[in-house]
Parts: C-alpha cells; structure tokens; sequence
C-alpha cells in the first residue's frame, strides 16, 4: 500500500474520510452549492463529473501520488473534498490541495479544522519535513486563506500549468516547514477557539 496509509481524522466541525464513491451524490449536492465549477481560476468537478473525478483521485492513490478525503461537515452532510498530493514518500513531504468546499461552510471554522488535523498528522504521524500549498495567483481567496494558516510564500511559478479554459496558469507555491509547525499548530487552535462554532 501506498504511503501514507489511509486514515480518518475526527474534528468538532468536520470529518476527513478516505474517499469513496459512496461519496458521489453527497458530494455532487455540496458542488452545487455555490456553483464551484463554474470559477474559471479553479479546478473543480461538475456535478455530471463527479464519479470519474472520484476514479481520477483513487487512481493516483493507487499510484502512490495521493491520499483523497471526501470532507464531511459535523451534520453529516458532505460538505467537500482535499487531498495530500504530490506525496514525496523518501523526503517525507506533501502538497495539501485539491481542495473545494461548498459555499455554505466557506467562512467557517471548518477549513481551519480540516487544514489543523491534515498538517497535525502530516509533522506529527507521518513526521513530515514540509507542508506545500499551491494555488493559481488569481485565486485571491485561496491564496489569502493560505496565508492566513501561517505558510510562506516560497514563490510564484510563472506559465506553470494550464487553467480548465486553457489560459496559462502562474502557480503561487506556499510552504510550512516542520520547524515552523509548533507555532502555526497553536495559531491555528487560537483562530478556532475565536470562531463562532
């Protein structure tokens, strides 16, 4: 099997499952809140592409290369999915990404809690030496929500890869380093216990 292992990780306000598709039409009903596809920045399934984007994450975890969760809100409901990506299995590094929400959990505690329990389990189980974020510079919401976890701007990879409309993609690639995780490990729970549960 694959490093790392699949796992489920418990919070208050979400719960990461390994993904499954027994996962398809809770997931195709939180796509549709807010209409994520359709942002020409992101990569984000339509709802008719669902399935195949589920076969499409567990292939690459049958290659070694990610670990997909379907997110899970503290009602049970689906509320999203995101990965560790990019999996460096010798140097102990991953990339936390992949990731959409529906609209109606975006601005709660809940991203916090999924990116709290994903990197707590990367530096303090998988004893990773670096956590990477990678999002498109004209994602301004994401690129502030990274920044707001406490990673660092490691620079910008001009011309990288392609949007889905087929325009060029430079890529902001972000990082947390297992030195820094002490800090950011408490920012974090400090923004959680300030949040309106």
């Amino acid at each position: 099997m694959p490093w790392p292992d699949p796992i489920t990780l418990r919070g208050a306000h979400a719960t990461l499952e390994p993904l499954s598709q027994t996962h398809v039409s809770g997931l195709v009903e939180a796509v549709k809140d807010g209409e994520l596809w359709k942002l020409w920045y992101t990569s984000v399934p339509a709802p008719d592409r669902m399935a195949a984007e589920i076969d499409r994450r567990l292939a690459l975890r049958e290659k070694g290369s990610m670990l997909p969760f379907a997110v899970v809100d503290a009602a049970g409901k689906c509320a999203g999915m995101t990965t560790y990506m990019n999996i460096d299995a010798g140097n102990k590094s991953v990339e936390i990404g992949s990731t959409w929400y529906a609209k109606r959990v975006q601005r709660t505690p809940l991203n916090t809690e999924c990116k709290l329990m994903l990197m707590t389990h990367a530096f303090e189980t998988l004893d990773c030496i670096a956590v990477e974020y990678r999002t498109s510079f004209f994602n301004h919401k994401s690129r502030r929500a990274i920044e707001r976890l406490g990673a660092k701007l490691d620079g910008i990879m001009r011309n990288h890869i392609r949007h889905a409309d087929g325009t060029l993609r430079d890529t902001c690639v972000y990082s947390i380093i297992q030195n820094e995780w002490p800090a950011v490990k408490t920012h974090l729970r400090f923004q959680l216990e300030l949040s309106p549960a």
